[in-house]
């Protein structure tokens, strides 16, 4: 398939570039290198240097009649979220509301969405399945909701077919070592303990331990990047089928605490790794878990790396490769 792949130069979108290439598909890539970087782009793939909030940029590329587009570009902090939001309004909604135009006038076609389980807010249950209200508590989830709702409403005035992929924590890296998460600032819990165990902060701070669950700290789902990217082929394969636009969740379905991580990560790198207690940050809820039932069921996806030593392994290393 002919796929274009808008956000490929970052973190989960380069390890997408990189799969796609490897079963022969011809990419193209679109970022703007805000947060990517030109060098984490397959070789092998198509770049081409713009933005969402080109217009006249979009149109050019959706002449050459991609079979798919996958759409990763979009602003990733919570607490950024809040106290920047038009930062991300204008990126993570209104000029991706600029896709959907330039879709809708190429006549429509079909699209994979990175979307998240910040749309769902504090949990009412857990796991948490599609059916679970969507109630977003920060801008970065209710951007994601939002684009969302309109990729819906476009869907049925334009024919635009679409899958959204709701992640829970993506983490890990190609397990070759060749790419890994590349975040500035960082703010993801894995490779922040892995920069503690190389030495490259003093410690990792706990943001409470007196949550309940059983050890205290929060729990949460981590996916491996690679299983994600799995997903995103599957789906578009789905569309490709016929089938209609759905709404994914993806996780592993298991839960890992913080300290968890922590001990795991000891026991992969060899190191200790300092922690610090420090206060609960606001709007953490004490566990998010996937229910990935239907993803399983009906795209027939199955997480491969499931174990939370095999998501620190690869990243760790990828890690190692900058000793």
């Amino acid at each position: 398939m002919r796929v274009l792949v808008i956000g490929g130069a970052g973190y989960i979108g380069s390890h997408m570039v990189k799969l796609l290439v490897e079963h022969g598909h011809t990419t193209t890539v679109l970022d703007s290198l805000v947060s990517g970087y030109r060098d984490a782009v397959h070789p092998a793939a198509d770049f081409v240097h713009g933005d969402l909030a080109d217009r006249a940029l979009l149109e050019r590329l959706l002449a050459r009649n991609f079979d798919g587009i996958m759409h990763f570009a979009s602003f990733i902090q919570v607490g950024e979220s809040v106290t920047h939001p038009a930062k991300y309004y204008r990126n993570n909604l209104s000029n991706s509301l600029n896709l959907l135009d330039a879709m809708a006038s190429n006549g429509g076609g079909r699209l994979i969405f990175s979307s998240t389980a910040a749309i769902f807010g504090n949990p009412l249950r857990t796991p948490i399945d599609e059916t679970h209200p969507c109630a977003p508590i920060n801008p970065y989830g209710r951007t994601k909701w939002m684009f969302e709702q309109a990729l819906a409403d476009y869907g049925q005035a334009c024919g635009i077919q679409s899958i959204c992929l709701r992640y829970f924590n993506a983490a890990g890296a190609a397990p070759d070592g060749s790419l890994g998460e590349r975040h500035v600032p960082e703010t993801h819990l894995i490779p922040l303990v892995l920069q503690a165990a190389m030495g490259k902060r003093a410690a990792i701070e706990i943001f409470g331990d007196d949550y309940e669950t059983p050890d205290g700290t929060c729990i949460r789902d981590y996916i491996h990047v690679m299983d994600l990217c799995a997903a995103h082929l599957l789906a578009l394969d789905h569309l490709q089928a016929g089938s209609g636009s759905a709404a994914y969740n993806l996780g592993n379905g298991q839960g890992f605490s913080v300290r968890g991580v922590i001990e795991v990560a000891e026991r992969i790198t060899g190191k200790q790794i300092p922690c610090r207690i420090g206060p609960r940050r606001p709007g953490d809820p004490p566990r998010l878990v996937a229910d990935a039932g239907r993803a399983m069921s009906e795209l027939g996806w199955r997480p491969v790396n499931t174990t939370l030593e095999s998501i620190i392994a690869d990243a760790w290393r990828r890690e190692c490769r900058f000793l």
